[in-house]
């Protein structure tokens, strides 16, 4: 019993993990939307780099779900948490530079940093066993 209870918590948790990534997508889409179009700054970083980086750590978290190898999930949880750090850094970039609502930038840097150690506990535990 106590097996099928750690697999449905198991399960439950991956598919609460997944919601909060897709759902932080989202507001980071909506983030990015409401930056100045008309800033070159906010163009460049907001929608090339931030918007790739972002949906990259969602687009990676989602493959590994389909993997074909304990190996293979690792490496795209590994790419995700590599996205997610350069999600970070982007953020930061137009958070410090003035270019958006700061207490929107620090919302999601605070959902990003919850997403990321997650990341890094799964891959640390995968490399474990």
């Amino acid at each position: 019993m106590e097996n099928g209870i750690a697999r449905n918590d198991r399960e439950r948790f991956k598919k609460e993990f997944a919601r909060r990534i897709h759902n932080f997508i989202l507001d980071l889409i909506k983030f990015i939307d409401s930056l100045d179009k008309k800033d070159s700054t906010c163009k460049i970083i907001g929608e090339n780099q931030l918007l790739r980086s972002g949906t990259s750590m969602g687009g990676n978290y989602f493959e590994a779900q389909s993997a074909s190898s304990k190996n293979d999930f690792a490496n795209y949880f590994r790419i995700s948490l590599k996205s997610a750090n350069e999600t970070k850094f982007w953020l930061i970039l137009l958070r410090d530079a003035g270019k958006c609502e700061r207490e929107v930038a620090n919302n999601l840097l605070n959902e990003l940093a919850e997403i990321s150690s997650i990341l890094a506990k799964s891959i640390k535990t995968i490399k474990n066993n």
